[in-house]
């Protein structure tokens, strides 16, 4: 061997692989028996999605049908369910009120059918009710952001609305509901004036219209972008004894950290969100009613990059799960489906749109990712790691979600984790399931077929049967340690039964 010669070439990749740094590790430490919280699903329980006459169509319904089906959420909110496009309201020749719930009907009955309940956002403004009809947002169905021209009417309104709903599905049921108040009136969704006395005067009237209904109704708000006005809207509320049973606000992983949380502080992306969370909570807390529950009623992570069709989305939701528990009752990702009109009709699958579902009913990563991390248990076990989750189930199964985010604006590479498992068989048996680059991800597979604009329903089946996760992958642990890769932007599951 001593007389062998290298090429160049061997010598200089020998050279470069010796220092290049080598892939980073994570050694994780977790006690079977460690103290456990309650660790309700907070995440899955709601989600958003466009408009309301978008629930009429199939691929809404079918894109539901599939999520639900992963998360088995129990909530949907959608905007303009009072938009002219639903046929709620109009006047006769005398000026005098005439409503029609006709698809108000098909919409509610379409979404009990398949098992889920609204959250009844009260927009947008009928043209004939509007103080201003050419108020109208730049969105694609320009929906009126007027005040009404009559408060009297409003009330009119919002009573034969609710009285509807009552008398067609019973006050047990409407019982359930959620009716938030407008849609974040703090910016261009609404052009009353001055913005916050004037939202806060609808807010008055339509709770006090919805509880003179039945006071079984449960009403809240004020649905601002960017977490603002809570402090102010709990003050109104409490000085003017008007009734609110929720808090309602947004917050998405982009907002700057001025507009969201009013500081100049450095908060990555990914931390942002959590942090507007746990502000609002504490805001509440300070006030004169302490309990209200909190509903996050939007949320996503951040939208350059189209990381929202990639799998940064699985980490990024998990590390928003791991800040924000203990603190909000509801959160809703915005959106289920990327059947979805706020700029006009999608022109293609996978431009970097809310939803989990991409046109044409194909799954992202994310689709994926909710699957996965629906698996977790109902009790959390304390762990100081920033990328684990860590559970249990009632059979006393841990269930563990690991991570490796990396935001789309920054490098970053694979690592590798090793969990170390104490009060537990050394030997118990793993399941692991993945979502990374070759897990669940449907980019390169839509790329290999040429990235059709409009794909046929046999192409979109077919993509979502070659990302299917499949079953799990079994193990043992070894000598109590379990060590496995993460891509960047992976998002591992593992299963360990405690006997």
């Amino acid at each position: 061997m001593f007389g062998l010669r290298r090429s160049p070439l061997a010598l200089l990749a020998l050279i470069l692989s010796l220092s290049l740094p080598a892939a980073a590790q994570e050694v994780v430490q977790i006690d079977a028996q460690a103290k456990t919280t309650p660790f309700p699903h907070f995440w899955e329980q709601m989600f958003g999605s466009g408009r309301a006459i978008l629930t009429l169509r199939e691929s809404y319904r079918e894109d539901l049908r599939a999520v639900k089906k992963i998360t088995d959420f129990r909530y949907v909110r959608f905007h303009a369910i009072l938009h002219d496009e639903v046929g709620v309201y109009n006047e006769d020749e005398h000026g005098n009120p005439v409503y029609n719930f006709a698809y108000v009907d098909q919409i509610y009955d379409g979404l009990l059918k398949n098992g889920v309940r609204p959250v009844v956002e009260i927009s947008f403004m009928p043209k004939k009710l509007a103080f201003n009809p050419d108020a109208l947002h730049p969105f694609w169905y320009k929906p009126n952001v007027s005040p009404p021209k009559s408060m009297e009417r409003w009330d009119d309104l919002i009573t034969h609305f609710a009285q509807n709903l009552v008398d067609r599905y019973g006050i047990n049921e409407v019982a359930q509901w959620y009716f938030e108040v407008w849609n974040e009136p703090n910016i261009d969704f609404w052009n009353g004036i001055p913005r916050q006395a004037s939202y806060f005067a609808l807010y008055d009237h339509t709770a006090k219209a919805l509880k003179a209904v039945n006071p079984r109704l449960r009403v809240g708000g004020p649905a601002t972008s960017a977490a603002h006005w809570v402090d102010d809207f709990l003050k109104h509320t409490t000085t003017a004894h008007v009734p609110v049973d929720f808090i309602s606000t947004h917050g998405y992983a982009d907002d700057s950290v001025q507009d969201m949380l009013g500081t100049d502080e450095n908060i990555p992306m990914d931390d942002r969100v959590c942090r507007a969370v746990q502000q609002v909570h504490k805001q509440i807390q300070a006030s004169a009613t302490p309990n209200l529950p909190l509903f996050w009623t939007e949320w996503n992570v951040p939208g350059h990059m189209e990381a929202r069709d990639t799998t940064y989305v699985g980490p990024a939701l998990a590390n928003t799960i791991r800040e924000c528990d203990g603190f909000v009752d509801m959160m809703s990702f915005w959106t289920f489906s990327d059947v979805f009109e706020e700029g006009g009709p999608a022109p293609r699958p996978f431009q970097g749109a809310f939803g989990l579902r991409a046109k044409g009913g194909i799954n992202k990563p994310s689709y994926y990712a909710f699957a996965l991390l629906h698996e977790l248990g109902d009790q959390r076990l304390a762990n100081s790691s920033r990328n684990v989750l860590l559970t249990k189930r009632k059979d006393n199964t841990l269930v563990i979600a690991a991570w490796n985010l990396v935001d789309p604006e920054n490098r970053g590479g694979p690592k590798t984790m090793k969990l170390k498992f104490f009060n537990m068989p050394r030997n118990a048996e793993v399941s692991i399931q993945k979502v990374d680059n070759e897990h669940g991800n449907v980019l390169p597979k839509y790329a290999a077929k040429g990235k059709p604009l409009d794909p046929t329903e046999a192409q979109a089946e077919q993509l979502n049967q070659e990302t299917a996760l499949g079953p799990p992958e079994r193990a043992h642990l070894k000598d109590g340690q379990l060590e496995f890769n993460l891509d960047r932007d992976a998002l591992v599951l593992v299963q360990v039964k405690a006997h």
